[in-house]
C-alpha cells in the first residue's frame, strides 16, 4: 500500500521547463516500479516514462524523448519528471503511479497506485 502525490504543475510559456515531483507515503518507493502518464480532456491516459525500484533502468516514451527525464530518490521517497522544452501540446493531467511488479510495463493497467495529478498548461 502506497499514497502518492504529485505536486509541481503550473502555467508554463511554451520552451519552459518544470519538475514534476510524486511524494509517496505508505509503504517505502523503493519497493515499487514507478511510471508517469498524462492526460488530456476526452482523451486515453498516455504513458510517459518509467523507472525501476533502484532507478537504474529508465525509460521514455518516444513523444517525449529527449526532452523529459525520470529520476527518483528513494531516501526521499520521491519521483521526478523533468520536462524541458515545453510545447502547447505538452498540456494535460499529469500523474504518478507505482507498480508493484518485477516486469517494467508502459500500460496504465499493469499499476496499482495512482496519484491525483497534477496539471500542466503550456502557453503558446
Amino acid at each position: 500500500q502506497v499514497q502518492l502525490v504529485e505536486s509541481g504543475g503550473a502555467l508554463v510559456q511554451t520552451g519552459g521547463s518544470l519538475r514534476l515531483s510524486c511524494a509517496a507515503s505508505g509503504r517505502t518507493l523503493s519497493a515499487y516500479n514507478m511510471g508517469w502518464f498524462r492526460q488530456e480532456p476526452g482523451k486515453e491516459r498516455e504513458f510517459l516514462a518509467l523507472i525501476n525500484w533502484s532507478g537504474g533502468i529508465p525509460g521514455i516514451a518516444n513523444s517525449v524523448k529527449g526532452r523529459f527525464a525520470i529520476s527518483r530518490d528513494n531516501t526521499k521517497n520521491t519521483v521526478y519528471l523533468q520536462m524541458n522544452s515545453l510545447k502547447p501540446e505538452d498540456t494535460a493531467l499529469y500523474y504518478c503511479a507505482a507498480s508493484s511488479s518485477s516486469v517494467l510495463s508502459t500500460r496504465l493497467t499493469d499499476y496499482d497506485y495512482w496519484g491525483q495529478g497534477t496539471q500542466v498548461t503550456v502557453s503558446s
